[in-house]
């Protein structure tokens, strides 16, 4: 079955996006659950298994990207290795969700940068606009790069606000289209239903609490016991970083969000005040995303290696650390925007954060589109039974 695209990404079948060998181990392995179900309880991926009898690649599609990775059925799984059957439901699901990034990538081209998207690409080209901005303001105005600039409007003396606010402009737009159009592939190789307003309702509150964590289901608080960790203990530790994470990064958005309006609405400059909005709203929301990622990077490295994905690793870590980069070198431009050193830490900072929102629409950042998709639709089917 093919379809065409009327965005210009041109023709492609629904049935053969993901890669077979991966989409198979996942088939075979969900086969043998459906059979058993002593996890059926453990997270929103068993339910969605039992309303199914095949496993055709909308479903693996699907599947993949609702399953949160915990780890927990691995572990008490009777059919984990050694086991011939070989059953290793988090491992299968990783796979095949890493594989959808660039199934569902657009365009299709650049699908490829999921494959490379590694620790050294990731932050070679973040890196790269660091340094190409640093030179290019340096070189200018050597007087002003170096010079200290007080009060606000100061950022403006080192780069006009024309030219800073027209590159993210450009480079926003770009991602946002390549996020609705890796959405809108998703939702029709997955085959999922809109079922309301209330389905919309529910994906936000599985999102915000990560009930999907260890935590209680209804309610969100960390009353469960947690993941798995790689000394087969459980912690809501992993649970507590991707909340700073999400948080954090939230928090930096409406900063920016804050200081857009202070700009056009009230004809106000950065850098603003240390106790105004948009500075408060950045510094909390930096400073947890530090802890959020740090954790999430050392979380990552200790997880349980029989569940751990190591193709799809760099991706992970690129993603982690370009995010942590970005609130660190945003939380140091707090510190010496009254200094010699402001112009060097606005291009460092400026150049990771137009790297980092470049390469978006090919690294980790794309789960959250995609989970959340498969959470409206695991509430849609939920609500039909």
């Amino acid at each position: 079955m093919s379809s065409t695209d009327n965005f210009g990404v041109g023709d492609f079948d629904l049935k053969s996006l993901l890669d077979p060998e991966a989409a198979g181990e996942v088939s075979r392995v969900m086969q043998i659950c459906n059979a058993c179900r002593y996890c059926e309880g453990f997270c929103a991926v068993f339910p969605a298994m039992t309303r199914r009898r095949k496993f055709d690649e909308g479903d693996v599609g699907y599947l993949a990207n609702l399953c949160h990775n915990c780890g927990a059925c691995y572990h008490a799984c009777q059919y984990a290795p050694p086991h011939e059957f070989g059953v290793n439901v988090p491992k299968a699901l990783a796979a095949a969700r890493s594989d959808s990034y660039a199934a569902y990538a657009w365009p299709v081209p650049l699908a490829g940068l999921f494959r490379r998207n590694g620790m050294f690409v990731t932050l070679g080209i973040s890196l790269g606009f660091a340094l190409t901005v640093g030179l290019m303001l340096a070189m200018i105005a050597p007087s002003l790069f170096w010079g200290v600039h007080l009060g606000e409007g100061a950022f403006y003396q080192i780069m006009p606000h024309t030219v800073m606010a027209a590159i993210p402009m450009v480079i926003s737009t770009f991602v946002v289209v390549a996020f609705v159009m890796g959405w809108r592939r998703y939702w029709r190789h997955t085959g999922a239903k809109w079922g309301g307003v209330a389905d919309l309702i529910d994906a936000v509150k599985a999102s915000a609490s990560l009930r999907h964590l260890g935590g209680d289901s209804s309610s969100g608080v960390l009353s469960g016991p947690g993941c798995p960790t790689g000394n087969d203990q459980s912690s809501n530790a992993r649970r507590v970083y991707h909340q700073l994470t999400m948080y954090g990064f939230l928090l930096c958005f409406a900063s920016t969000s804050v200081g857009t309006i202070y700009h056009y609405g009230f004809g106000r400059e950065a850098p603003y005040g240390y106790f105004e909005l948009p500075v408060l709203l950045g510094t909390v929301g930096g400073i947890i995303l530090c802890i959020g990622t740090a954790g999430l990077f050392l979380d990552k490295w200790r997880l349980h290696s029989a569940v751990k994905h190591t193709d799809g690793l760099g991706m992970d870590y690129a993603f982690i650390v370009s995010l942590f980069l970005v609130s660190f070198t945003g939380l140091v431009l707090l510190v010496v925007r009254e200094t010699s050193f402001m112009g060097l830490a606005l291009a460092v900072h400026l150049g990771i954060v137009y790297g980092f929102f470049l390469i978006l629409p090919y690294s980790k950042f794309v789960h959250g589109l995609y989970r959340f998709a498969a959470l409206i639709a695991s509430a849609a089917e939920t609500r039909q039974i």
